[in-house]
């Protein structure tokens, strides 16, 4: 599946507009990049910039993004209200989707290291990223801030990880790491009073509140043995929480920063507010994020929701999505647009046109058409994905059959299986025409020189052995398929299994599909090692396709009598 990981730098420049606009503009010039949001301030003197992309494609718009800012940027003007160190202040990487943490700290020291070689900036890791733990914190490193480090970076503690270690006087230095993914959260309440609010956000975030010995909330606090507050925590971790109020809105709210989604996701937060307001005689009566948020917050908050409603989660994102935006009520005070508000919807409305948001019909016009691409490995991947489809609506069914409520859980599992192969099945009717595509622009190389000639070549070599990769990873989708349509042909309604039947044609159809396209490809490929190799594993599925296609039909055609 797609690779995508967030950057944020800020920029110590909030209100000279053609100077962002240049900054941006080079960030937006690396290929696979979407600009997300430019937030410039003017009385902080800095601007907050985000994009996103695969990992390799963010290091490099990083890096054009600090070195147009370190060339228009001079610090030694600089005036904000916010802290700074550098022309490019901080730059952080987020893993978004299919990063691991391994990855999004590996695209901080690349980064590093090219800032600190290319352009002569000394360069401090932090969070995730940090090689020293003392250096983790960030209001640490820029501590003394760029006035204090022309003798800060002098002395040992202070080496920069990249870079040399004197201070660039016009660009001052910068830091770049890895973090999790921070959301501003907000929940409204059916009140206006900010005390009311603030007890929410004390019985909500971590910290707590202090512990008085009469238990209100003006008593005496209660000491430690050091003479320091005792703190009761709150029920959330990773969460900071106060209560406000919001004239725009006329209502409180509790606003919260969640740091770690995966201890503690947006539902979570949503149903402890909601817990604590009703202890409390209020209630909760919507939420709203501010900013942009990851996909996996709203399906997973989706999939909370329907287990709170003993009901199958295998639902589309999109059903997922919408049941978690209704539940929370995120519309309440402006309408959540998922097109612009999550991260992968946003890069994808900016791609180019994906062959799986057209409909039926514009489908099928462009494979008809006189292009070779899509081909048969599109085709191929939506057969299997259309097969493993219909093994998925029969766990549906059967989880909703009444009197099978006991199976719920088993028959909701395998639905949720059956979207995520769906999902991965329909991402590669694009990648196949994306690698065809490859292989086309590698053919149009130029080839007057021999290093142009040599380079060609090899670009044509990679270019072939991916486009064999992908109907093989096709292959390799759709025969985990199997199992799935297995089961439901032998425990799903017994109503549905003429449906399992069509999807094992189906399954079957792409897999030999897809395999043709695999040899198609193999025969431009040079390197035998590689191609013996591709090969084996094609020979191979095959063989084991027939033989849980006519395993499974046999389930099938014995019910249907």
């Amino acid at each position: 599946m797609q690779k995508i990981i967030e950057c944020v730098p800020n920029f110590s420049e909030g209100r000279d507009l053609e100077i962002i606009r240049q900054i941006t503009a080079a960030i937006e010039s690396v290929e696979g990049i979407s600009l997300l949001n430019v937030d410039p301030g003017a009385s902080t003197n800095r601007t907050v910039v985000t994009f996103a992309g695969n990992p390799e494609a963010a290091v490099e718009a990083a890096f054009r993004g600090i070195q147009k800012a370190a060339e228009l940027i001079d610090m030694r003007k600089q005036q904000g209200a916010h802290p700074r160190m550098g022309a490019t202040d901080v730059c952080p990487f987020i893993p978004v989707s299919n990063v691991s943490w391994e990855e999004a700290i590996a695209c901080a020291q690349q980064l590093g290291q090219r800032v600190g070689n290319e352009l002569k900036i000394p360069v401090y890791l932090y969070e995730k990223a940090a090689k020293d733990p003392s250096r983790s914190n960030l209001s640490i490193i820029r501590a003394g801030e760029y006035e204090g480090f022309f003798e800060k970076i002098k002395e040992a503690a202070w080496k920069p990880d990249f870079g040399p270690a004197v201070f660039n006087e016009k660009s001052g230095a910068t830091v770049i790491g890895a973090r999790e993914f921070l959301v501003a959260y907000n929940v409204n309440l059916n009140t206006r009073a900010v005390r009311r609010a603030a007890s929410v956000a004390f019985d909500v975030r971590e910290n707590g509140r202090v512990k008085t010995e009469d238990g209100m909330p003006n008593g005496k606090p209660v000491l430690d043995a050091n003479g320091e507050p005792v703190r009761v925590p709150g029920m959330l971790k990773h969460v900071k929480a106060i209560g406000w109020y919001v004239e725009e809105y006329g209502m409180a709210q509790v606003s919260m920063n969640l740091t770690n989604l995966e201890e503690t996701p947006l539902h979570a937060a949503f149903d402890a507010c909601s817990e604590a307001a009703n202890k409390r005689g209020l209630r909760v009566t919507g939420s709203e994020v501010v900013g942009m948020l990851p996909k996996k917050c709203l399906v997973e908050a989706g999939k909370y929701f329907l287990r709170k409603q003993k009901w199958s989660e295998g639902a589309s994102e999109e059903e997922l999505i919408d049941v978690a935006v209704r539940s929370m009520g995120l519309s309440e005070l402006k309408p959540f647009d998922p097109k612009e508000r999550i991260i992968e919807f946003k890069m994808e409305s900016a791609a180019k046109k994906s062959l799986v948001k057209m409909d039926l019909r514009q489908f099928c016009n462009e494979t008809l058409s006189d292009s070779p691409a899509p081909g048969g490995g599109s085709v191929a991947a939506l057969m299997g994905a259309l097969g493993v489809s219909l093994g998925g609506m029969v766990a549906n069914l059967s989880a909703g059959k009444r009197g099978w409520e006991d199976k719920l859980p088993y028959f909701s599992d395998w639905a949720v299986k059956a979207q995520q192969l769906k999902d991965e099945l329909l991402f590669l009717v694009d990648e196949d025409t994306a690698a065809f595509n490859k292989v086309m622009d590698a053919f149009a190389l130029p080839k007057e020189s021999a290093e142009e000639k040599t380079a060609r070549s090899a670009a044509i070599q990679r270019a072939n052995k991916y486009a064999a990769e992908i109907p093989l990873r096709v292959m390799e989708t759709a025969f985990r398929s199997y199992e799935l349509l297995a089961e439901m042909a032998d425990k799903g309604n017994p109503a549905s299994i003429s449906d399992v039947g069509v999807g094992l044609l189906a399954l079957r159809a792409c897999i030999d599909g897809a395999a043709l396209n695999v040899r198609i490809n193999l025969a431009g490929l040079k390197d035998e090692k590689v191609k013996s190799s591709l090969q084996g594993k094609v020979q191979k599925i095959t063989a084991e396709s027939e033989s849980e296609f006519k395993r499974i039909t046999q389930i099938v055609e014995s019910k249907l009598g």
